[in-house]
């Protein structure tokens, strides 16, 4: 006969704790259900005042999809209910998750002894089995992660896990304003990855902008740009440093071809950075072969026009002016803002 169990939780959040218990345990049976027990009403309770902002159940099965997606005799399923924690109903959850496994449970794994009894009453026919209940392993729990964030404990974050807290910084501005210089520096300050502006990429490859690029370039240049973002954020050590977006491929779009593409629009508008840099054109312009608009009268112009697109988009920035020593101070003092409290 097939030895069956079951790992549950809420994951808020995942942790290696959790990682560890899941792989163990699925060495104890033939098939082992982790089973992800949600429900907004708690969740959200859970997560008040805490350190953590509520994490919707759809991530956290993201999480233990990927986790686990190369051990075919793991299955991840979930299972809802709408309670608050004082009023749970642990029978009515423990009927879902019996119908959801639909096998005999012989296995019922946890790290907590207190649970015990339920599970005794719960699932008689099964064994309640304990892993690292002393937290020797790892020790960690999830109520510690949520009281003191995610960054603290970082290193007991997954990697599956970590690209969803990673903080997302966006440096923006016309031309030869130092976004390239910023970010890359910025990159190497806090020792993690950093995205170049793609459309510069795209244009280099095609030898430059000036009267060759078209229409339907913005668009692939948009997209591109997205791509590398995912990629570096996949690799970032707690933040990631971004040069231009979306807007940015409008202003462009307008400058050289003088059209205004919806599709571009509707990008800015769904991507989502937790800090904007702005840096104001007061710094000397460097010709470095694609840039056109040196005179400081179009550089203002093209700076406001700038400003009013992302304005329209409701992205929000902080303008940063001054030498490169003053930008470079000004943007670790917004950076070191963000990580307050997390």
């Amino acid at each position: 006969m097939k030895k069956i169990g079951f790992y549950g939780g809420k994951f808020l959040p995942l942790h290696q704790g959790h990682m560890y218990a899941i792989i163990k345990a699925s060495t104890m049976v033939d098939e082992l259900y982790v089973v992800l027990s949600h429900s907004e009403k708690r969740d959200q309770a859970l997560c008040k005042g805490s350190k953590l902002s509520y994490i919707p159940s759809r991530i956290r099965l993201r999480w233990l999809s990927q986790l686990t997606k190369e051990m075919e005799h793991i299955k991840v399923v979930e299972v809802e209910d709408h309670d608050g924690d004082e009023d749970y109903n642990w029978k009515e959850g423990a009927l879902k998750i019996r119908e959801v496994i639909g096998k005999g449970i012989n296995l019922v794994f946890s790290s907590e002894n207190d649970y015990d009894p339920i599970f005794k009453e719960l699932y008689p026919e099964a064994k309640h089995v304990l892993i690292d209940e002393k937290r020797q392993q790892y020790p960690i729990s999830a109520t510690e992660i949520r009281n003191k964030g995610v960054f603290h404990y970082w290193d007991y974050i997954p990697e599956v896990a970590k690209p969803y807290f990673i903080k997302k910084v966006v440096i923006l501005g016309t031309e030869s304003c130092g976004k390239s210089t910023l970010t890359r520096n910025l990159a190497l300050i806090y020792n993690t990855t950093y995205v170049r502006e793609y459309g510069r990429e795209y244009c280099e490859d095609l030898g430059g902008c000036d009267g060759i690029i078209l229409e339907e370039d913005y668009p692939i240049i948009a997209y591109g740009h997205k791509l590398k973002e995912y990629e570096a954020i996949k690799q970032a050590n707690k933040i990631v440093f971004i040069d231009t977006e979306a807007a940015v491929t409008q202003f462009y779009s307008e400058l050289y071809n003088q059209k205004h593409q919806r599709v571009l629009d509707e990008i800015a508008r769904i991507q989502q950075y937790h800090l904007c840099l702005f840096l104001e054109p007061d710094v000397k312009w460097v010709d470095d072969g694609l840039r056109v608009h040196g005179e400081q009268k179009v550089r203002e112009e093209n700076n406001q026009r700038l400003k009013d697109l992302l304005k329209e988009n409701g992205i929000k920035f902080v303008s940063i002016s001054g030498t490169y020593q003053e930008r470079l101070e000004k943007a670790i003092e917004m950076i070191g803002g963000m990580f307050e409290g997390v």
